[in-house]
């Protein structure tokens, strides 16, 4: 496959064709006009085919909405909310879908009818692997046992289709059995729109460091083996290092707003969008439209010579316009900085203190005419080489046996790009351990307790916005911060505030919408064009906002007095199976925490 634009009508009517079932009177026929599994599957170029249709399933995202790194999603709840606030059962859950893996199912039933080139089809034969062991993982992330399948089923098949759900230990060595085959036969070489020996790779050390740091951390579950994984992790992640060429980008931003990944040194795999081909996402929605950046995540930047911005004395108070003060340069590049101009406008942007006033610009495109509906045309990143550096430290972290060469050529190396002057040595961390990280993960013990959360910082920060950080939070066992009141800027009091650097107040809160009070000393000109947010409506009621002391504090959410969220350990960890599939299947039982 030469991008990721060509070919999804043709393999569309292949999947339809293919999948598609036959009257036994017929099986003898193969009309050379039909695509069938009897004549399709004949060489190479037709598992190329097929495997070009698989690429839909690829995975990637700009944003972290169901994690602590939100302050408010102010859409349609997330299924995750959704489940704190005790409003998803086993009666009206989603999920529990198999499509996609039938259709990868099909494929090894019959790829073995292929002739030609052993490497090439092997080649072909671990993409599919690939993607199965990738859907296969979001199954055993959202329900942990679930029945394994190795072959597309038939209505006949009747035994495998009523089967219970097999251990998560079985399914999790078959995803793994798939990886490993992945990664030893899908060549090296090839576009960044393919699947390389290296995506597979990262990948196999992806899931890998998730069931290790699972297995470790969610002692109730007694699985065996934690290490086992977050060897292979470290394993992976190593060949990456040594023979994959790789290397950081020296533009942080460049990696999410750039119209072509393919020369980029840092990128693994990319999905390629195309403005004249109409290829187009949505990413110009994470400027203020839905959500923005939570509180705790700002504060986990680090100053520029390594210390905690925690450390400072009054750090909680500091205000919108002086928080990006000497900090971590992903800061400013993952959250908008006062004073900022939207493509093809003249005047700074202002923000809306309902999400909470933390703007994400990480993804937000830089030209006019992605302004708008589902019509940005930069490449999405899918497969970076700093995700390979962050699993790297931290599996060996994890595993104890981290050294200081190793730091130097993982997270040094990501703080150096940040402009952080200051290294992370591995015993003054382990020495002088940061309480707030302490407190923020307190499952975290031992002799390497310090390092193992400055790479849980690093990895927060260095991958934000991604859609990591939900799956993080769910692997440490720290599902209660999913709950917490995340909170947004800090305001000093009701009235003008000035949201764009240049001293002058643009926007007010204030207890009513009358434009009275506070702000009655400002000059006439300013006042008339402040956006007024008030704290109650006309009637008294309160905005969907507040502040945290009343007048005055960071900025917090109604919905979480109204409708709090509550995690439930260790049931929320996963979802129920959907009722109406245990009434299809008398043998299929619910999830164990869900019975």
């Amino acid at each position: 496959m030469k991008s990721l634009k060509n070919g999804y009508i043709f393999i569309i009517f292949i999947g339809v064709c293919l999948l598609s079932s036959c009257n036994d009177d017929f099986m003898d026929r193969y009309p050379q006009t039909e695509i069938t599994k009897e004549n399709f599957f004949s060489n190479p170029s037709d598992l190329e085919t097929y495997t070009n249709g698989l690429y839909e399933y690829l995975q990637f995202t700009y944003n972290d909405v169901q994690s602590d790194n939100i302050s408010h999603y102010n859409s349609s709840t997330s299924e995750v909310d959704k489940l704190m606030r005790g409003d998803i059962m086993p009666s009206n859950v989603g999920g529990w879908s198999w499509s996609k893996l039938r259709r990868i199912n099909f494929f090894m039933d019959n790829y073995k009818q292929a002739i030609g080139d052993a490497a090439q089809i092997n080649h072909y034969v671990g993409i599919a692997r690939f993607f199965r062991a990738w859907d296969y993982m979001d199954k055993v992330k959202r329900y942990g046992d679930v029945p394994w399948y190795s072959k597309a089923l038939a209505t006949n098949d009747t035994e495998l289709l009523y089967k219970n759900s097999d251990p998560r230990t079985l399914v999790i060595d078959s995803i793994m059995a798939d990886l490993s085959f992945a990664a030893e036969n899908i060549k090296a070489g090839g576009h960044k729109t393919t699947i390389t020996k290296y995506a597979a790779l990262l990948l196999q050390a992806r899931i890998a460091l998730h069931e290790g740091t699972f297995r470790k951390y969610h002692t109730d579950e007694n699985l065996p083996d934690a290490n086992k994984f977050l060897q292979i992790a470290a394993q992976a992640t190593d060949l990456i290092i040594k023979n994959g060429g790789y290397s950081l980008s020296s533009n942080y931003t460049d990696l999410f707003v750039s119209q072509n990944l393919g020369g980029n040194s840092e990128i693994i795999m990319f999905a390629d969008y195309d403005f004249n081909l109409n290829r187009k996402h949505n990413s110009q929605t994470v400027l203020d439209y839905e959500y923005a950046v939570s509180k705790d995540l700002v504060d986990s930047y680090l100053l520029k010579e390594g210390a905690p911005f925690t450390s400072i004395s009054g750090y909680d108070t500091i205000s919108l316009n002086n928080i990006f003060t000497n900090r971590d340069e992903r800061l400013k590049q993952t959250v908008m900085v006062p004073g900022f101009i939207n493509p093809g406008q003249t005047t700074p942007f202002l923000l809306k203190p309902y999400l909470g006033g933390y703007v994400q610009v990480k993804f937000y495109p830089t030209q006019y005419d992605m302004i708008g509906w589902n019509n940005t045309y930069t490449d999405l990143p899918i497969f970076r080489y700093a995700e390979a550096l962050l699993i790297n430290a931290e599996a060996k972290a994890e595993l104890g046996t981290l050294t200081q060469d190793d730091l130097n050529k993982t997270i040094n190396l990501l703080r150096t790009r940040a402009k952080i002057t200051k290294q992370l040595i591995l015993s003054e961390a382990n020495a002088s351990v940061d309480p707030v990280l302490a407190k923020k993960y307190p499952n975290v013990t031992g002799s390497n307790k310090g390092v193992i959360l400055e790479i849980r910082r690093e990895r927060r920060v260095e991958l934000a916005c991604e859609g990591f950080r939900y799956d993080d939070v769910m692997r440490w066992a720290l599902g209660n911060a999913l709950a917490e009141k995340q909170k947004g800027m800090y305001v000093k009091g009701l009235g003008g505030i000035d949201v764009t650097g240049d001293g002058i107040p643009d926007i007010a809160i204030l207890e009513s919408s009358d434009k009275t009070g506070p702000i009655d000393n400002l000059p006439p000109a300013v006042k008339e064009k402040l956006n007024i947010y008030p704290l109650k409506d006309k009637n008294g009621n309160p905005a969907s906002f507040y502040l945290e002391n009343g007048t005055s504090g960071n900025i917090m959410f109604s919905v979480q007095k109204t409708s709090p969220k509550t995690f439930k350990s260790p049931q929320y960890y996963y979802y129920p199976i959907p009722e109406k599939e245990l009434l299809l299947n008398s043998n299929l039982q619910q999830q164990k925490y869900w019975k």
